[in-house]
């Protein structure tokens, strides 16, 4: 059945940060897996959950630069993980599961933005093979130690930019039609949301949750490494002299606030019974009205005045979910069916 895409009015909003939505929860014994969680958002949510007593692995692909990153920083281990690679998925995967350790907590923040077109060795597109396929298997790969847990949450990194584009499910791969770095980007967050609402659905009977999140619009990470200073500019994200704009009202943050509503989903009490939801500013989206569907456009065709908060109705769409789980199941050639 859809979610209830309803504000809880949680206490807590756009300017909260990190730690500050995780104070008084009590984390230890816990252990979770961060992907991505040597930069940006990541590595803020990676300092918030250790704050907390969790203990923390981080995949990466980059291992020298997560070594420096996460330096100092005690209860943090670092494993090889190339989401583009399914060798290297699985080995991870087998990893954590030979040590016989249970998963409470996978945030699948790891990912690319409007990339050039870029496939990886199977043909697949690399925004969507990385955003969503590749946590797709991770998150099949790592289901023995989420369900051992006694109760786990999957926490995916989506986007406002979820918007540009519904799930294309006859072409998810732009082998048929022109490729467009926005629409591409836009396919893979509405896939983030979906895979949310898909897990909840099976997930959800062996005490496996699962929510999607929009952090807001932060610069300082490396998913903006493929836009020009102009482009950033023209978003609205950077100032006449190059400085980064931070505003929460508009969803320009830090990456301290970034990260906050990626924690409020992994470990807030007050989300029991509402798996499934697409949250932002550590709380829950309201669902869109008809007419305002289109009123953000692409980060080229931004109307003025756009509605910059909610949901589409077709990212949180059973229907939706349901198709992109046989597709990503067909496009991996693996059966994730959660038992």
């Amino acid at each position: 059945m859809p979610v209830r895409q309803e504000p809880l009015h949680s206490g807590f909003g756009a300017a909260s940060n990190a730690l500050e939505v995780i104070q008084g929860i009590d984390l230890s014994g816990k252990i979770a897996i961060v992907t991505g969680g040597y930069a940006g958002i990541g590595l803020e949510t990676v300092r918030a959950l250790r704050s907390a007593g969790a203990t923390i692995i981080v995949p990466a692909r980059d291992l020298p630069k997560a070594k420096a990153a996460l330096a100092g920083l005690e209860g943090v281990e670092i494993g090889a993980l190339d989401l583009l690679d399914p060798t290297s998925m699985d080995a991870f995967a087998d990893g954590f599961l030979t040590s016989g350790r249970p998963l409470h907590l996978l945030i699948n923040n790891a990912g690319i933005m409007a990339c050039p077109l870029t496939r990886d060795a199977r043909g697949l597109e690399a925004q969507f093979a990385t955003n969503h396929l590749g946590h797709f298997q991770l998150t099949a790969r790592l289901w023995p130690a989420l369900r051992a847990a006694g109760g786990a949450r999957v926490v995916s990194l989506s986007s406002l930019g979820h918007r540009f584009s519904p799930l294309v499910v006859d072409d998810p791969n732009f082998e048929r039609r022109e490729y467009d770095r926005w629409l591409a980007y836009g396919q893979a967050k509405t896939a983030n949301i979906l895979f949310a609402l898909g897990l909840e659905a099976r997930g959800a009977a062996h005490g496996v949750h699962a929510y999607s999140v929009h952090p807001g619009s932060i610069v300082d990470t490396d998913l903006q490494r493929h836009l020009t200073q102009d482009e950033l500019k023209a978003f609205g994200v950077l100032d006449a002299e190059g400085k980064a704009i931070r505003d929460p009202a508009r969803n320009l943050k830090t990456t301290a606030q970034g990260a906050a509503t990626t924690v409020w989903c992994a470990t807030s009490p007050q989300l029991e019974g509402h798996g499934g939801a697409y949250c932002e500013n550590c709380d829950i989206a309201q669902l869109l009205r008809p007419g305002e569907e289109a009123a953000l456009g692409t980060p080229t065709t931004r109307r003025p005045g756009a509605v910059m908060a909610g949901v589409l109705p077709y990212a949180v769409d059973p229907a939706a979910a349901d198709q992109l789980w046989d597709l990503s199941e067909r496009l991996l050639g693996i059966t994730f069916r959660p038992a």
